[in-house]
């Protein structure tokens, strides 16, 4: 979904990188070089990057009003 603010298990601050990291990736670095390089040293932040999976794309197709529309005029 969204990226979380915070790392889930030491607190430190990593909503904001989750944007330089997907332009690194998308320059060439490869992700332990990415992660590097925009400071997340920690094998815990790191995982909350590197498994983040970014559903809000695939979420948005799904209009809940279309849905209902065609629900009630099956109906």
């Amino acid at each position: 979904m969204i990226i979380p603010v915070r790392c889930f298990s030491c607190g430190k601050v990593i909503g904001n990188k989750w944007e330089t990291y997907q332009t690194m990736l998308e320059s060439d670095y490869n992700e332990g070089a990415a992660m590097d390089a925009i400071g997340l040293r920690r094998y815990c932040c790191r995982r909350m990057i590197l498994t983040h999976t970014d559903l809000i794309t695939k979420l948005l197709q799904y209009n809940r009003k279309s849905l209902i529309f065609k629900l009630f005029n099956c109906l």
